[in-house]
């Protein structure tokens, strides 16, 4: 028996469209304030910057456009890729934003301290409930810093923990299958000389 292959061409585009044979819609996309995806993280934004205590900084402006239809609420995560926590895969905890209202189309510079922000978010770092800028020591190389921003079909039932690494765990074994949507943002940071 011989078996012969039939290939199908499709029309330019056509690869791209929906399941009802209309376009896709376009990915779900975010921009931070102050430097280029890829590029160098603001000293205004990190543990360097004037005035900061130890462990904090000062949020940047975030937004986030194309969020998919039945988005019912975000998560945002930012980590310390280059960072391992105690000898484990764990590495660091620099915020995690969650149950962000789905009305929402960024978070302003400058988020307030605090578990629960104004619009019935929740936030936690490793330094507490609070952003915590990048803080890559001066002497070493570049840290990669990233933003995930997931769009969610639900709204999360999660509590913070005194523990940032416990209820990031929590928050992301709670948005496993419930994701519709994923933005990347990332940055690099290392302390002035």
């Amino acid at each position: 028996m011989r078996l012969i292959r039939i290939l199908v061409a499709l029309p330019v585009g056509a690869q791209d469209r929906g399941a009802r044979g209309g376009p896709a819609a376009p990915a779900m996309t975010m921009t931070v304030a102050g430097f280029p995806d890829g590029g160098q993280f603001p000293v205004k934004f990190s543990q360097a910057a004037e005035g900061v205590a130890p462990g904090e900084g000062r949020s940047p402006a975030i937004t986030w456009a194309n969020v998919p239809a039945g988005t019912q609420g975000f998560v945002l995560h930012m980590h310390d890729m280059d960072l391992a926590r105690n000898r484990t895969t764990d590495d660091q905890v620099h915020w995690v934003v969650w149950n962000i209202p789905a009305t929402a189309t960024g978070m302003p510079e400058g988020a307030p301290k605090g578990s629960q922000m104004p619009d019935g978010s929740y936030q936690i770092s490793a330094t507490g409930p609070m952003y915590r800028g990048p803080g890559a020591a001066a002497n070493g190389p570049f840290h990669h810093y990233v933003f995930e921003l997931f769009a969610l079909d639900t709204k999360l039932a999660v509590q913070p923990t005194a523990d940032a690494f416990e209820t990031r765990a929590n928050v992301i074994k709670a948005i496993q299958g419930h994701v519709l949507a994923k933005a990347v943002y990332g940055g690099l940071f290392r302390r002035p000389q």
